[in-house]
């Protein structure tokens, strides 16, 4: 199996040089083997978030390469990354045009990274394949293609934004924590929407979570963070048979520290 992702080396500092310097990921690398579905999980400020945007060029590494496919992107702009990785954010608002119908947001996904010159004319076989991808997520979208996704329920608009993120089947999906702004019932069926569309396309995929369970119970790989570097990378059958308690005690054993985040710990 080939690697679809390797990171080398990579550093981020935030404010450097002032008061508020923040040493964010230190020297972390890092490689996912074609079709692994990785759940990233840490205390606050442990660079989960920061190591996805790094990933995505939201902003640039201070050292270390990120080689997607056996292509250096380090350099290359968020805009041009955007064609090869597939996003949904935590905020439901985000993935979507709040102003523009179901169909009108899934035609804008479908043509990302295609030339211009293509008429913004949605045919009838187009409309179909939209509303048999929106059937199968089971939320009734099929039957409003001309509804506009602001009047779409948070639920409704993140189950959309991951359609949209994996109509074109990205080289790498991530999920940046993108239930956290759902009630339980919603986020565990967009969850298993996700879990569904990784597996049927193949996908590899990151997702970044603050709830412990979640990262146990999804994926086949876990890595924890802290204070910018990996403490913990449980894969295959240890990570199948992990739990909450278990993960807490090697997470303290490896860093020497107690695990402090009732937001990771309550959820």
């Amino acid at each position: 199996m080939n690697n679809m992702l390797e990171i080398n080396g990579l550093q981020k500092t935030f404010n450097k040089g002032t008061i508020n310097q923040k040493l964010a990921i230190e020297n972390l690398s890092l490689t996912f083997k074609e079709g692994d579905f990785v759940t990233v999980i840490g205390g606050n400020g442990a660079g989960k978030s920061t190591l996805l945007n790094l990933i995505a060029g939201v902003y640039p590494a201070d050292a270390g390469q990120v080689i997607l496919d056996g292509k250096d992107i380090s350099k290359m702009p968020e805009h041009k990354r955007a064609c090869l990785l597939g996003r949904v954010f935590q905020d439901p608002m985000m993935g979507t045009a709040a102003g523009m119908g179901i169909e009108e947001n899934l035609a804008m996904a479908y043509r990302r990274g295609k030339g211009r010159g293509l008429k913004w004319g949605i045919s009838s076989r187009e409309r179909a394949k939209y509303r048999e991808k929106l059937q199968a997520l089971d939320l009734g979208l099929e039957g409003r293609l001309s509804t506009k996704v602001g009047l779409l329920s948070g639920g409704q608009r993140q189950a959309l934004t991951l359609l949209m993120a994996t109509l074109q089947k990205p080289r790498l999906l991530l999920l940046d924590e993108h239930t956290a702004a759902l009630d339980p019932r919603t986020a565990a069926k967009v969850l298993e929407l996700s879990d569904h569309i990784i597996a049927k396309h193949g996908l590899t995929a990151m997702m970044v979570t603050h709830n412990m369970r979640d990262a146990i119970e999804h994926g086949n790989r876990l890595i924890m963070m802290h204070e910018g570097n990996i403490a913990l990378d449980i894969a295959g059958e240890a990570k199948k048979k992990l739990t909450v308690e278990e993960l807490i005690a090697r997470f303290s054993q490896a860093s020497g520290q107690e695990f402090a985040n009732d937001r990771a710990l309550l959820s």
